[in-house]
């Protein structure tokens, strides 16, 4: 099958530091390769893959030195190049969000498109309603709850490589154990909440997180006073090799969010690694953590610094397979190859029946 996936041009495939988005078509791209599937990857040309790669602009747009640059313009250029482009492919896979519906109605049902927001915004549901033959992947099933009514094509949920974030023994640790909060400095993530839990746990806690320009005021406000406690590290932004070592030699990771996470991906970043989460019960948290096996969901302050000790007695091993049996990279890429076959364009054309590719073959 040739595919092409299409990303937003904000960060690299994958970032060269914080990043999501990019991160999963990063994972998905190599694992889609791997089933012997051709993959055109439409990105930044400082992306690094072994799927072909039609660069859309030098550098990622975040990381860009640039003062001025147009975000709008760089996104219409790509939507005009993948249009040009667009009879090479049997399925366009897109991931930015609905930028692409107005250019791609006549051929919306061989594309399709994977939701990574929130969904709960005013003005989607009117968005979602006009263009309505797009067929759209979730994240999570919590995802879809405020636009029940969309077209949905299946859930999907995230899957990273197991070869990258490999299992760690906690006995192989350095040092005395930690814990681990991943992600941005920003009110839903509640950076402030993990600083609390590690505090009264009395735990030594490691923060590895970027500050957008969105949240330098929160950060500088409510978070940087915060960090002078001997307990408290704060590491910034982390390269993927970094994050590796931090989430795999935590004793666990805080996933105190407040706010209704389509799927938080650093939760089974952690799981490949064996670290156990302690997550609130939000969005797509109990979809993703086995209670008692993977970590642990709470509701409150009080269960969270109880979690987090009784998190140490977790069997890593069963973490790792946990992750394995569920969000491997692999698992994704399959997952996603059976949404295409029954794309309505592939059903139409007899692609819906063909077998997978073997022996790196692509149908």
């Amino acid at each position: 099958m040739k595919i092409a996936q299409i990303v937003p041009l904000y960060e690299a495939v994958p970032p060269h530091l914080y990043g999501g988005t990019e991160r999963v078509v990063a994972h998905l791209t190599e694992a889609l390769i791997e089933l012997g599937h051709e993959v055109t990857l439409f990105a930044s040309a400082d992306s690094r893959t072994r799927a072909r790669l039609v660069a859309m602009r030098k550098q990622a747009l975040r990381l860009d030195p640039a003062p001025l640059k147009s975000d709008l313009a760089s996104h219409l250029v790509l939507l005009q190049e993948v249009r040009r482009h667009a009879d090479e492919f049997d399925v366009l896979h897109f991931h930015t969000d609905l930028l692409h519906f107005p250019f791609f109605e006549d051929m919306a049902g061989r594309t399709l498109t994977t939701v990574h927001g929130r969904l709960d915004m005013k003005d989607l549901s009117e968005a979602y309603r006009r263009w309505n033959a797009f067929p759209l992947a979730s994240i999570s099933e919590d995802q879809r709850k405020p636009l029940p009514f969309a077209h949905w094509h299946g859930t999907v949920h995230h899957g990273v490589d197991d070869e990258r974030f490999h299992y760690h023994d906690q006995h192989d640790a350095p040092g005395d154990g930690y814990l681990a909060f991943l992600g941005r400095m920003s009110p839903e993530k509640r950076p402030d909440r993990a600083i609390a839990i590690a505090i009264r746990a009395g735990m030594h806690l490691k923060m590895a997180a970027k500050v957008d320009a969105a949240d330098r005021e929160y950060f500088e406000r409510s978070i940087r006073p915060l960090l002078d406690h001997p307990l408290i590290e704060f590491l910034g932004e982390i390269s993927d090799a970094d994050k590796v070592e931090l989430l795999g030699n935590a004793s666990a990771l805080l996933f105190p969010i407040d706010w209704p996470e389509p799927f938080g991906l650093v939760m089974i970043e952690a799981m490949a690694c064996g670290t156990p989460v302690v997550a609130w019960r939000c969005g797509s948290v109990p979809e993703v953590i086995e209670q008692g096996v993977t970590g642990l969901i709470v509701d409150s302050d009080e269960q969270a610094v109880a979690a987090v000790h009784e998190a140490l007695s977790l069997d890593r091993r069963r973490v790792r397979a946990a992750f394995e049996r569920r969000f491997s990279s692999k698992i994704m890429a399959s997952a996603y190859v059976d949404l295409y076959r029954r794309l309505p364009a592939l059903a139409k054309h007899g692609l819906a029946s063909a077998p997978p590719p073997q022996g790196g073959s692509n149908p």
